[in-house]
C-alpha cells in the first residue's frame, strides 16, 4: 500500500514541473497536505485520498484545497468520481504554483510506467465558451476534441465558465467521459469559488488528465468483508447499500436522491422567496410545501426521473446512483432549491432553464441562487430598480396570486437576465471582489443598506458564503469553513455553546472523509470504519485521528468569522427558535430564555448567541500540541 503522498508541482507560467514525495503518516491526505502547501505557496491543489481506485465505494472524490477567493480563508471543496481517472496518473495531488500568461489548458497524461506528460496549451476562451451547450460545457467539448484521442482510457476534464472571469464565486465543473463522450452527470467543486482562483490566479481554464498507470490500490474484497462483518455483521456491499438508501431510492417516501427525500420531508421547514417564508405562519408554509413543492415540483421529479429510473453515478462504481437526471439536467436538492423556491420557482421546466444557465456559466449553484434571491428581493421591495440591474422585469412573489407555471417561468427568466448582468457587469453590478464589497459600494453611493436582506455568513473583510439550505442555526455558525457540512444542520435545538461543540465535532467527522477522499453520502459507515481500515493496513489509527484533530485546529486557528451583518440572519435564527417551541413543541427552558432575549433586543441576543457558539467551537478545536 501507499506509504508516501506524491505531489506534482506545476508552474503554468513556464510549464516547468517537479514531483515531490511526502511521508504518509506525517500527512494522511489531500486536506492536511493541502493546508501545508497552501500555507507555504498560496497554491491551488487538487488530489485524491489514499483509497482512490480501491474497492471501497465512494473513495474516488477529487478534493480541491487552497485559499478561497470568495470565502477569503482556507477552503476545501470536492467533486464526485473525478478521482478515479486521476488515480491513473500514479500521483496523489497536483499543485499549481504560478500563472499562465494567457488562459490555458493543463494537459496531464501517463502511460504505464512512463513519466507524466505535462503541457500548458493556450485556449481561446470566448470561442470555446460559445460552442454547443455553451460555457463550461463548450470548453469541455473543446478540450476533449483537442486532446481526447491521446488517451487510451477515458480521461476526465475540469473546466471553468465565464463566471470565473467576472466574479469571485466561479466553480470547477466536470462530467464523466464514457467511451470518448461527455455524459450529462456533471459534478462540481463549486463551493469556495475555486474556478475563479484557477483562472484568475493561475491562468488555467481547464485541466484534462488520465492514463494507464497501475497503482497498488487496495482490492481485497475478502479482507474488507471481514472488517465490515466484525463491526456491522454485514458485508461491505450490503452495509454500503443500506447506508446509501436515501440517495438511491427510499421506499418510505417513494422517492430518492437529495431532491426527492428533502422535498418529501421539509413541510413547515420549507424555505422560499429569499427566506421570507420564515416570517409566515406555519399554515402558510405548509401550504407552500404541499401545493407548490410536494404536489407539483416534487411530483414532476418523481414522474420524470424516479419512475423512469433516470439515474447514474458520478463516474465511479457505486450503489448510490445519486445522479438523478431528466435528459441533460441533473437534479440535486440544493441547486434546485436556491435556483428554485428560494427565487420563486416551483416548476421543473423553469428550474431547468435557470439551473442550466447557471451551470453553463460555471457558477457555484448555491451561491448564485442566494445572490439572485437577494437581488430579486431588492427589486421587489424597490431598494434597487430594473435600471440599476439592467433587467426588464421584477419578480412575481405574491402568494395570494401566485400561478405556479407561468410565474415560475417569469421568475426564472428574470434570474437569467440577472445572471447576464452579473457576467457582463451591467448597471451597478460588479462581483469581482465579492457581494459584500458590492453592497458597501451601494451604501456609499446610494445611502441604501441592501445587505440586510442577504442571508450569508461573513469571513474577514470581504469573505462571504451563502449557507446550505436548511433552516437551522448551524447553517450560520461561525465556523472557519462554511458552505459545506462542517457544521450541524439538523432540526434539533441546542443551546449555542453546545451547538458550537456539536459543529466542531461534525467538522472533524467530515474531515475524516474529505482527507481520505471519500464521499459523505457513504458516511453511514465511513466515519467509523476509515480509522479502523487505516489501523488494519498501516497501524496508524491513533495518529490519523490525532492528525484529524490537528488539521481541524489549524483550520480553526485562521477563523476570521464576522458577526452577522444582515438583519435577516438574525431573523433566521430567531424564527427558528420560535418555530421549535411553538410547532415542534420543544419545552427546553433554555429555548424559552433565548426566545425572550431575541424578543427584547434582537441585536444583543444575536451577538450573545453568536459569541456563545464561537466559544463552543474554539474550546472544541484547541490544539494542545
Amino acid at each position: 500500500m501507499k506509504t508516501v503522498q506524491r505531489v506534482l508541482f506545476v508552474d503554468p507560467s513556464t510549464g516547468f514541473y517537479r514531483l515531490k514525495r511526502y511521508p504518509f503518516g506525517q500527512y494522511f491526505g489531500p486536506v492536511d497536505l493541502g493546508i501545508h502547501l497552501s500555507d507555504r505557496f498560496r497554491c491551488l491543489n487538487f488530489g485524491t485520498g489514499i483509497f482512490a481506485g480501491s474497492i471501497l465505494p465512494g473513495s474516488n472524490r477529487l478534493i480541491v484545497t487552497g485559499f478561497s477567493p470568495c470565502w477569503r480563508g482556507f477552503y476545501v471543496s470536492s467533486m464526485g468520481g473525478a478521482g478515479l481517472p486521476f488515480d491513473n496518473l500514479g500521483i496523489n495531488m497536483v499543485s499549481l504554483l504560478g500563472k499562465a500568461p494567457v488562459p490555458s489548458i493543463l494537459y496531464l497524461n501517463r502511460t504505464h510506467g512512463e513519466e507524466i506528460t505535462v503541457e500548458v496549451v493556450p485556449v481561446d476562451l470566448q470561442q470555446a465558451w460559445s460552442r454547443g451547450r455553451g460555457g463550461i460545457y463548450g470548453l469541455m467539448d473543446e478540450v476533449l476534441e483537442r486532446f481526447g484521442t491521446r488517451y487510451s482510457t477515458d480521461p476526465r476534464i475540469l473546466a471553468v465558465g465565464p463566471s470565473a472571469q467576472s466574479t469571485d464565486f466561479g466553480g470547477i465543473g466536470s462530467a464523466p467521459i464514457v467511451k470518448g463522450k461527455l455524459t450529462f452527470a456533471d459534478t462540481w467543486a463549486g463551493r469556495g469559488g475555486f474556478g475563479s482562483k484557477m483562472l484568475q490566479d493561475h491562468g488555467i481554464a481547464a485541466v484534462i488528465y488520465g492514463g494507464t498507470f497501475i497503482d497498488d490500490d487496495f482490492r481485497d474484497r475478502k479482507v474488507a468483508d471481514e472488517w465490515f462483518e466484525a463491526k456491522y455483521k454485514q458485508r461491505l456491499a450490503t452495509k454500503d447499500f443500506e447506508a446509501t438508501t436515501k440517495y438511491r431510492f427510499d421506499p418510505k417516501f417513494e422517492t430518492g436522491g437529495t431532491f426527492g427525500v428533502n422535498y418529501a420531508t421539509l413541510k413547515g421547514r420549507m424555505i422560499a422567496f429569499n427566506y421570507r417564508s420564515i416570517y409566515s405562519e406555519e399554515g402558510d408554509r405548509l401550504t407552500i410545501h404541499k401545493t407548490m413543492a410536494f404536489n407539483h415540483y416534487l411530483k414532476q421529479f418523481n414522474d420524470e426521473t424516479i419512475k423512469t429510473k433516470s439515474q447514474c453515478t458520478c463516474g465511479e462504481p457505486c450503489s448510490a446512483v445519486c445522479k438523478k437526471l431528466r435528459g441533460e439536467y441533473k437534479k440535486d436538492y440544493e441547486p434546485y432549491q436556491t435556483l428554485g423556491p428560494l427565487i420563486g420557482v416551483f416548476d421543473q421546466r423553469a428550474a431547468e432553464l435557470v439551473n442550466g444557465k447557471a451551470d453553463a456559466s460555471g457558477f457555484d449553484a448555491i451561491s448564485i441562487g442566494g445572490v439572485l434571491a437577494w437581488l430579486m428581493d431588492c427589486l421587489e421591495t424597490g431598494l434597487l430598480s430594473t435600471e440599476d440591474l439592467c433587467v426588464t422585469r421584477t419578480p412575481k412573489w405574491d402568494l395570494d396570486t401566485f400561478d405556479i407555471v407561468p410565474d415560475s417561468m417569469h421568475n426564472a427568466e428574470l434570474a437569467m437576465e440577472l445572471i447576464d448582468s452579473i457576467l457582463q457587469k451591467r448597471g451597478l453590478i460588479d462581483f469581482l471582489e465579492g457581494v459584500r464589497k458590492f453592497s458597501r459600494k451601494v451604501k456609499r453611493e446610494r445611502g441604501i443598506r441592501i445587505i440586510d436582506t442577504f442571508v450569508h455568513t461573513a469571513f474577514g473583510r470581504k469573505g462571504w458564503m451563502v449557507p446550505n439550505q436548511y433552516w437551522t442555526p448551524g447553517s450560520l455558525a461561525p465556523m472557519a469553513i462554511m458552505g459545506k457540512y462542517y457544521m450541524f444542520y439538523g432540526p434539533e435545538f441546542f443551546p449555542p455553546r453546545t451547538l458550537g461543540r456539536v459543529c466542531a465535532e461534525r467538522m472533524k467527522a467530515e474531515l475524516v472523509m474529505d482527507n481520505m477522499g471519500v464521499c459523505r453520502f457513504h458516511r453511514g459507515w465511513a466515519e467509523d470504519m476509515l480509522p479502523e481500515i487505516i489501523e488494519s493496513l498501516y497501524g496508524l489509527r491513533e495518529q490519523f485521528l490525532e492528525m484529524t484533530g490537528i488539521t481541524a485546529s489549524r483550520i480553526n486557528s485562521r477563523n476570521s468569522s464576522v458577526f452577522w451583518e444582515s438583519q435577516r440572519d438574525l431573523d433566521f435564527v430567531h424564527t427558528f427558535l420560535k418555530r421549535r417551541r411553538d410547532v415542534e413543541g420543544d419545552k427546553d427552558p433554555q429555548l424559552q430564555t433565548w426566545i425572550e432575549a431575541f424578543e427584547k433586543n434582537p441585536g444583543e441576543a444575536g451577538l450573545d448567541w453568536w459569541c456563545e457558539m464561537k466559544k463552543g467551537i474554539d474550546e472544541s478545536l484547541r490544539s494542545f500540541l
